[in-house]
């Protein structure tokens, strides 16, 4: 029998808890095709980075069985509020959870290492000593098969370490965080991988949770009730203004402002990347199109010479040189959407239970909207 050939990329963006059950969707659709067995790497950050770990390992029953019984405190759960200033908001709890319920994180590594199928992962960078230069300074990339599984242990859970909820994470000798603020959605890293024949990707689009102050208003009132306290007094004078703040569209607090200004760098680096390879798409096929018209043209108009300089055209064409990530077309099979009117929040004080109801619904949309896209393309 001729062994299978891997040239299939998968690329996953980060999403927290509701990126992890749509991508669990559209992983369980892809197991269906004939494209799994060709699958040779998969690129993933933040909860692409975990979902891609199960799915290299190919045990994604194994991470719908973890997913709808997790709840938000087994992932993030939140500290007292005098401890707030120094740790984060929040505990970061998912790495014992996975530890309890799935097995050893570096176990797991271990095992992904020994598969064929090449993870990679994406995380920021924030040590206090600096170090490269360039567009990717900042963006730290480990690879199964260079990186060793403690050290990609580490990797992957600081990939997915939320960084208005928790502090960052020793990675080796480096220290970070969430991969999101860099590279959410890693397809550059598809395009520069030789090798792949085509890239099937899921990006998240995230609806981020807007700050109401009514836990403010209700705090307000209560030192209220204590006029004579001096501290308290000034405490009052605070939240009013914080109020006030959130009233005019300010942000209210400086966790507010940090959630803002997430929201505007993970978008936005998501939206370049999604349009740097839609756009170099469009070059190479423009390319291809005028190298065609070139010689066309040639052969029609040149007389006696024209097989000859459409040759030489040909051949000038095929040695030039442009600044693309690759030199050749990728063909693409991308989805891309929504939680819907089911959305599964992490980093609440007091946030609601998770229901199998919800996360089964967040499963199937994931999985459907993957079929959608490969009916449209007549893909088994």
């Amino acid at each position: 029998m001729r062994r299978m050939e891997r040239d299939v990329a998968v690329v996953l963006s980060g999403g927290a808890v509701n990126g992890v059950l749509m991508e669990l969707g559209f992983l369980k659709r892809l197991r269906e095709t004939d494209l799994w067995p060709r699958i040779g790497w998969i690129y993933g950050a933040s909860a692409g980075a975990l979902c891609g770990t199960m799915a290299a390992l190919d045990r994604l029953d194994d991470l719908e069985t973890f997913m709808l019984e997790l709840q938000p405190n087994d992932t993030f759960r939140p500290h007292s509020l005098w401890r707030l200033p120094l740790l984060g908001t929040h505990d970061y709890r998912l790495p014992q959870t996975i530890d309890e319920r799935i097995g050893s994180m570096v176990e797991l590594m271990r095992g992904v290492a020994a598969s064929p199928v090449e993870l990679v992962v994406v995380a920021t960078d924030v040590s206090e000593v600096e170090h490269g230069s360039g567009a990717r300074a900042y963006e730290l990339t480990y690879s199964s098969r260079t990186t060793a599984p403690e050290t990609f242990a580490q990797a992957v859970l600081a990939s997915a370490a939320i960084s208005t909820l928790v502090l960052p994470r020793p990675v080796g000798d480096r220290i970070a965080t969430d991969g999101a603020w860099v590279r959410n959605f890693p397809i550059g890293h598809a395009y520069d991988q030789s090798g792949v024949e085509l890239i099937v990707s899921f990006r998240y689009l995230p609806s981020y949770p807007r700050f109401s102050p009514a836990g403010m208003t209700t705090l307000r009132r209560r030192l209220e009730r204590f006029p004579k306290i001096p501290p308290l007094r000034a405490l009052v004078g605070e939240l009013r203004e914080a109020e006030e703040r959130a009233a005019r569209g300010e942000p209210a607090h400086w966790g507010d402002m940090i959630v803002r200004l997430m929201r505007v760098a993970v978008q936005q680096n998501t939206v370049l990347e999604e349009r740097a390879a839609v756009e170099k798409d469009q070059a190479l096929a423009a390319l291809g199109s005028l190298r065609e018209d070139v010689s066309a043209i040639l052969l029609r108009e040149g007389g006696r010479r024209g097989t000859r300089l459409a040759a030489a055209v040909d051949e000038r064409f095929a040695a030039a040189t442009f600044p693309f990530a690759a030199d050749r077309l990728i063909p693409r099979i991308a989805v891309s959407g929504s939680a819907g009117g089911v959305s599964l929040e992490a980093g609440l004080r007091n946030p609601k239970p998770w229901t199998v109801e919800a996360k089964l619904e967040l499963i199937e949309r994931g999985y459907r909207m993957l079929d959608d896209e490969l009916h449209e393309k007549a893909v088994a």
